[in-house]
Formats: C-alpha cells, sequence, structure tokens
C-alpha cells in the first residue's frame, strides 16, 4: 500500500448490472405463462438481457441527473414553449417506443397481449420510472380517440408506429407521435368538476376554411391545467366546460372531453402556454408542467357533457401501469438489497445469511413476487379478443380488481422503498446509488390517476353498480379454495362484507386491501412453491399486514425464498 493510502476499499457489494431481468425473476416468467402471454416470451427473453445491461441501466441515473429544461423563447424572441431533455431520456423512449410499450395490446389484438405488454412494462420499471409516463398516456389514449373517427384515422397510425420521434413538428412530418393528458386545475385538483378551463365552438366556416372540411367542428379553449403531463408530446387529451352554443346550440352540458393537439392542420402551434415545469419529489427525468390555453384549439372527443366518462376509458389504463409501474420499482428495490447484502459480510457473515436480516428480505421478496401475479392477473382483466371485445367476467374483475391494486400496491411502494433502503444502510440513502431514486418515485403512483381514497371509493361504486364485479370476484378466490382453511375463512369474510358494503365509505381502505391480499394469496395458493403460499398466508391473511417488513413468523423457509427471488 502507498504511504499516503490511508485505507483499503473492500467488502463492497459490485455494482448490479449485466443481469437478465426476465430470466432472473422466476415468478414473473411463470406469471406470463399463465396469464395466456407466453407466445412473447423470446422477445422479453431478449428485452430482460438488453435492460439489465449495466449501460441501460446507468441510463436511468443520468436521466435524473440531468433533468429536463424549459425553454420558452428562441433566440430571437418567439415564443416556443419546447422542452430539453438529456440524451439519455431519448435513448430510454426509443427502447420502450421501438420495443411496443405504447402499442403492442393495439397492433394485432389477441389473447395475452395485454400480459406480455405488462411484463415489458414492469421490466421497464426497474430501470427508469419517469420516461413511463408518456409512453403510459399515449399506450392509454387509443380507446379513447377512437370514439372520434376522424381523429382516429389522422392520428392513429403515427400513435402506434414504433418510431421515436422527438422533433416538434407537424404530425403529418412525423413518424411516430406521442399522447399526454390534462385534467386537473388549481382549485379542484381531483374534483375535475369544479374545473373552470371553458370550450367555445368555432364558427365552422372560419375554422373549415382554417383547418379543411373535415377539423371544421372545432372549439376554443381559455383557461388553464395545474398538471398537465409530457408538455412535449404531439397532442393531449384535455378535459373543459363545453360553453353555451356547443354542437346543438343548447346550454352547457357540463364538463367535455377535447383533443388539443401542439400543432394545428394549418401547420401553425396551438397557443399552449407552457408557464412552468413542476419541482416534483421524485420523477424528475420526466417533465410535468404549468400551462395556459390562450383560444387553444381542440376537438371533442365523446359525447357533449360526457367528458369524465369519455377519459376514464384512458384512466383505467393508466392506472393499470400504476400498478405494474409499482410492481417494477419493487423489484428493482428488492435486487439491488438483495444483491447488496448477499455480497456484504457484518459481524463474521454475510448479510443475506443473518436471521433478522432474511426475515425481511424474505418479507420484501413475497411483497414483490405478491405483487407481480396480482400485475400480470389484472393485466389479463384488458385483453380483447381479435374482434375487440373484452370477456364480460373478466371486465367486471378487472372494474374492481383496477382501483383496489392501484390502491393497494401503491401505497405499500413507499413502505417497501424505505426497507429495502435501509438494508443497504448509508450506503441506500445516498444519491450515487440507485435506492434513493427509486424511494422517491414510489409515491407518484399512488398519487397520480387518482389518490388512495378515490381509488377506494371507486371500489365501493364498483360493487354497487350490480352483481357482476362481485361475482367475478367470488370466482376468482374461488379458484384457491380447500387448499387453507385460513385463507377459505378470510375469503368468507370479504365477500360478505362486499355483498353488504358494510364496511361503507369510512372502512373501503381495509376493503380495497383485502381484496388486493386475497387475490394475491389466491394466485400463490394455486401457482407459487408451497413455501412461498405458505409464508405469504401465514404473514397477510392470518394476521392483518404490518406496518413494517421483516415480520414474518416462525417457520418460515426464508432460505428458499430468497434463492427464488433472485437467480444470480
Amino acid at each position: 500500500m502507498n504511504r499516503f493510502d490511508t485505507h483499503e476499499v473492500f467488502n463492497q457489494a459490485p455494482p448490479f448490472g449485466d443481469v437478465d431481468l426476465f430470466r432472473c425473476d422466476p415468478a414473473l416468467v411463470e406469471s406470463v405463462e399463465r396469464e395466456g402471454g407466453g407466445w412473447a416470451r423470446a422477445d422479453l427473453e431478449r428485452l430482460g438481457a438488453l435492460l439489465g445491461s449495466a449501460d441501460v441501466l446507468d441510463l436511468g441515473r443520468l436521466a435524473n441527473e440531468f433533468p429536463p429544461r424549459l425553454v420558452n423563447f428562441d433566440r430571437t424572441g418567439h415564443r416556443v414553449d419546447e422542452i430539453e431533455f438529456h440524451p439519455a431520456w431519448h435513448e430510454l423512449m426509443r427502447l420502450l417506443i421501438e420495443n411496443g410499450a405504447h402499442s403492442l395490446p393495439w397492433e394485432a389484438p389477441r389473447p395475452g397481449a395485454q400480459v406480455a405488454r405488462a411484463a415489458a412494462y414492469l421490466l421497464f420499471g426497474q430501470v427508469e420510472n419517469g420516461s413511463q409516463c408518456p409512453v403510459t398516456m399515449t399506450y392509454a389514449s387509443v380507446p379513447a380517440l377512437r370514439q372520434h373517427p376522424g381523429i382516429a384515422a389522422h392520428w392513429l397510425p403515427k400513435i402506434l408506429a414504433r418510431h421515436y420521434d422527438p422533433r416538434s413538428l407537424p404530425v403529418e412530418q412525423k413518424r411516430g407521435a406521442l399522447v399526454g393528458m390534462g385534467m386537473t386545475e388549481k382549485q379542484g385538483g381531483t374534483d375535475v368538476r369544479a374545473n373552470t378551463t371553458r370550450a367555445t365552438p368555432m364558427n365552422h366556416a372560419v375554422a373549415e376554411q382554417r383547418f379543411g372540411a373535415e377539423w371544421r367542428d372545432a372549439w376554443s379553449l381559455v383557461g388553464h391545467k395545474w398538471f398537465f403531463s409530457t408538455p412535449q408530446s404531439d397532442a393531449h387529451l384535455v378535459l373543459a366546460q363545453a360553453d353555451e352554443g356547443g354542437s346543438a346550440g343548447e346550454a352547457a352540458r357540463g364538463l367535455s372531453c377535447f383533443f388539443v393537439p401542439r400543432y394545428l392542420p394549418d401547420g401553425s402551434r396551438n397557443a399552449i402556454r407552457v408557464q412552468r415545469l413542476k419541482n416534483k419529489v421524485g420523477n424528475k427525468s420526466n417533465a410535468s408542467s404549468e400551462v395556459e390555453f390562450c383560444d387553444a384549439v381542440g376537438w371533442m372527443i365523446g359525447k357533449e357533457g360526457r367528458g369524465i366518462p369519455t377519459i376514464l376509458e384512458m384512466g383505467s389504463h393508466t392506472r393499470l401501469d400504476c400498478v405494474l409501474g409499482s410492481a417494477g420499482i419493487m423489484r428493482a428495490a428488492l435486487c439491488h438489497a438483495l444483491h447488496h447484502a448477499r455480497a456484504r459480510n457484518a459481524f463474521g457473515r454475510r448479510l443475506a445469511e443473518q436471521p433478522l436480516m432474511q426475515n425481511v428480505l424474505a418479507d420484501l421478496a413475497l411483497e414483490s413476487e405478491a405483487a407481480t401475479a396480482f400485475a400480470l392477473r389484472l393485466a389479463r382483466c384488458f385483453d380483447v379478443g381479435p374482434d375487440g371485445a373484452a370477456d364480460p367476467r373478466e371486465a367486471a374483475l378487472g372494474r374492481i380488481l383496477t382501483p383496489a391494486g392501484k390502491y393497494w400496491l401503491c401505497k405499500r411502494g413507499p413502505a417497501f422503498g424505505a426497507e429495502a433502503m435501509e438494508v443497504m444502510g448509508g450506503n441506500g440513502y445516498v444519491e450515487d446509488g440507485p435506492l434513493a431514486r427509486l424511494y422517491r418515485e414510489f409515491p407518484v403512483n399512488s398519487i397520480w390517476e387518482g389518490s388512495g381514497n378515490v381509488m377506494c371509493l371507486d371500489v365501493l361504486r364498483a360493487a354497487a353498480k350490480g352483481p357482476e364485479p362481485r361475482d367475478a370476484l367470488a370466482a376468482e378466490l374461488a379458484l384457491a379454495s380447500g387448499r387453507d382453511a385460513r385463507f377459505d375463512a378470510y375469503c368468507a369474510r370479504l365477500l360478505d362484507g362486499l355483498g353488504t358494503l358494510a364496511a361503507g365509505e369510512f372502512g373501503a381502505r381495509r376493503l380495497a386491501e383485502h381484496i388486493v391480499v386475497a387475490v394475491q394469496a389466491g394466485l400463490l395458493l394455486r401457482h407459487a412453491p408451497a413455501f412461498v403460499a405458505d409464508a405469504f398466508v401465514a404473514s397477510r391473511i392470518a394476521v392483518d399486514v404490518g406496518g413494517a417488513f421483516g415480520r414474518l413468523p416462525e417457520g418460515v423457509d426464508s432460505a428458499a425464498i430468497l434463492a427464488r427471488a433472485l437467480i444470480e
């Protein structure tokens, strides 16, 4: 050792990288097969190896260390409202788009298409999460845009194209397009019915002269959005109050949904003024903004006054991605923590061999596997056949599992991230490693697209609309009946409460939690090794879920759980 070297660096885990993110995850591999996406396995194996490479994983770090920058004016003083991104962001977006994370289920609907896309999205969630936001909204916009045949014919070929084209140009000049959304305003937030942005119909003759006959039904929007996601997108779906003088010459009939492109059909920029970018807790790589509409031009999607149901067609798919995103971040946090614990020595042996640490890690592994199983089962609820029709029972199950899963899995995320960070100690708490970034990413999935309380109220609404969701849930849980008496009793209490809605609004969070935990337990009892299913039932069904991880009871096979959790 050189006389000026004060110490030797040793007992450090090597960086986590050059790992096949798909093959190292038996829970994901098995979920893809059983939920109908096995035909995509070769593509997922290729994608898992690509995304697990050290170079690609490092793109997540770079995209967050160098966040986007708003440029309101060009050098000559023209208003441009452009967003500048680091090259790492563009590379991540290219990987997402070229692998169909925005388009796969819509390109050629077939059984398992949503499942295959969900698995790919979960893999991307282990790399970087801000870039998933524009991809999610583009993916979710397709069912809503199909309600307007003219817009669908003109825009969907570019939206579904597997070309990432970040250039700021009219859509006719681009190879691919992205779509965002603008719903919330200062005074309302989640209560979008309080929106004050107004949309007034343009004179048909004026609009036709300017844009052409196919675009004559244009509207002019004046107002603002407090959260306007990905302002660099080529178009947004926006909620606004349809003003007097609507298409039927009647008074306004409430909130409506409008397609607002960044460039208009005549090639001019739309009057969308980006005021500033949000300084968010996490999701730093992604541009979220505040905007004003200064006679911006848009076209109505769906029926006048039915804006919320129209945009909720988009919202159900974005909520699915919140579940998938949280499952992906959980998986990433688990991998980094377990990789560290397997390499780090403390008190004479590996961290991963310490009994109490094994309890913590095994508990995290159970949570991650259950989240993955639930997320891909939920994705199957969104599958449609070649004719575009969904299975009625699957759709009914999805109506109750989507808000329940969005509540519970996203709510578990921050505690999961904090525990994984603690496994790594001080090395986890500093920005040099990935755990701090992952920890900051967790809350956005719980807040975005409806906070926890909103999701739980949606569970109650879904159950109150008819017997179909409850019947579909009962049928799903019955598939695992008879395997564990504790599970059977838990499900009986759950279905009784759901049937009578005895929990009411005050107890809606516990109800949503119990729905998800029951479905997770059923999936694990049917499909996971006994040592996984037994440990999950003992720690989540036999007793209430605790406030911290590392509370597994005696007798759990932690070593087997951890061996399955990450194959290195």
